[in-house]
């Protein structure tokens, strides 16, 4: 009992010196920071933009191509993943703008972050982590349907929707991708913008980024639904929407490190 006393005493201060007690609509504060920072000489950020959805319009084929598009679905969830790291230099023109220095499109495409290659190395670990996911929706799927053949997109509805077994897999392939889609937003939310901004290495600041997202809970779930929602709007617009949306939420992303940091 003594040993967990000291153990507690020990936590606690650490918890309440990140803790900014931050209420839930903080968050669209955070949001129409986000506006301003592109509505600031918005060419470079559009343009990120543009790159991006050209990306991604670009692997969406490749899966159709290649007779993979039964990895769709996961592979637009793991955008979320990665979304962090490819949101870098959106943070960097942020950055720029509240140092009041010249804003570029070069200087937002060659990121000279403060922790060197450990932000490279961060991006490698969410890389990995949407392989991981890829790799566990396909295993769900076998679950439920065996070595069933993918049915094609035109006719996945009516399998997931109408048959018992679809529904099982949407709610144990909802739970599941859930838990990853947390794991991957409180590691990286506030990880790579601490990358860019401080000297540390990639675990501390994924474990900061932990600790920050769990001692601001409702904040931090307000900020991820808003992600989530503005994400979904992207996806229904055929991916056109991540022109605006892409660097929106990025440029937004550095404003929550800044008041959550």
């Amino acid at each position: 009992m003594g040993a967990t006393d000291r153990s507690d005493a020990a936590v606690r201060p650490l918890a309440e010196q990140r803790r900014r007690n931050l209420p839930a609509n903080a968050a669209f504060g955070w949001l129409r920071a986000g506006w301003r920072d592109l509505s600031i000489q918005p060419g470079p950020s559009l343009a990120y933009g543009l790159a991006v959805f050209i990306i991604s319009v670009v692997i969406v084929w490749g899966l159709y191509a290649l007779g993979l598009d039964y990895i769709l679905f996961p592979a637009l969830a793991g955008f979320m993943v990665v979304g962090p790291l490819l949101a870098i230099g959106l943070y960097q023109k942020s950055r720029d703008i509240e140092a009041g220095a010249p804003v570029s499109l070069s200087r937002m495409v060659f990121v000279k972050a403060e922790s060197g290659a450990q932000v490279w190395f961060t991006g490698a670990i969410l890389c990995l982590l949407m392989l991981v996911w890829m790799r566990a929706a396909v295993i769900i799927y076998a679950l439920f349907f065996g070595l069933r053949a993918f049915p094609g997109l035109d006719h996945v509805a009516a399998m997931l929707f109408t048959t018992p077994v679809g529904w099982g897999m949407l709610l144990v392939g909802t739970v599941v991708g859930g838990l990853f889609a947390a794991f991957s937003f409180a590691i990286s939310t506030f990880a790579v913008p601490m990358l860019l901004d401080e000297k540390t290495d990639a675990f501390t600041a994924m474990g900061t980024s932990i600790s920050l997202v769990w001692n601001n809970l409702p904040v931090m779930l307000a900020w991820g639904a808003i992600v989530l929602a503005l994400f979904l709007v992207s996806v229904v617009t055929g991916l056109l929407g991540l022109i605006v949306v892409f660097p929106l939420l990025g440029h937004a992303t550095w404003h929550s490190y800044r008041a959550i940091r």
